[in-house]
């Protein structure tokens, strides 16, 4: 992990070394990231740190995953740091519709339903590692916004 600083970033910082749910942890991880990028930046900065963390996730996947010789390892979760912070950005600061956020996330990302199934096994570069996770982030807000905005 530590022979090039793409490899740190791509794995977690060791997020994705955990032997089990590499993924959830890589997930989880997101929550305190946000929370300094959140107590640190307003709105507008927040925005552009989170396209920065997904330009530096297409870096350091396609570089990681040409080293592993596995185009997206599951040991790499850079891709669901970045698009959980994303997912982090639009959603309220509840427990309640945090945890839902989580969940949500994590079964798009993990049933993969189109496209996000297509872009995963068609995209073999550092951007398709980002770009399918990506995906299960706009699912994600689809169905947190239905939730708010749906009676009952």
């Amino acid at each position: 992990m530590l022979s090039h600083p793409a490899h740190v970033i791509a794995l977690g910082f060791g997020a994705g070394l955990v032997p089990f749910a590499p993924g959830t942890w890589g997930t989880l991880l997101a929550f305190p990231i946000h929370w300094l990028i959140a107590s640190q930046v307003g709105a507008n900065g927040h925005v552009l740190v989170l396209a920065a963390l997904f330009a530096l996730g297409v870096w350091a996947c396609g570089a990681t995953g040409r080293a592993i010789g596995a185009a997206d390892h599951g040991s790499m979760v850079w891709d669901e740091i970045a698009a959980f912070l994303l997912v982090l950005f639009f959603t309220p600061t509840s427990l309640f519709w945090q945890a839902f956020a989580f969940l949500l996330f994590r079964f798009f990302d993990i049933l993969k339903p189109p496209p996000i199934r297509y872009y995963d096994q068609t995209f073999k570069s550092g951007f398709g590692v980002m770009l399918d996770d990506l995906v299960a982030a706009f699912y994600t807000l689809i169905i947190l916004a239905l939730a708010k905005v749906l009676p009952g």
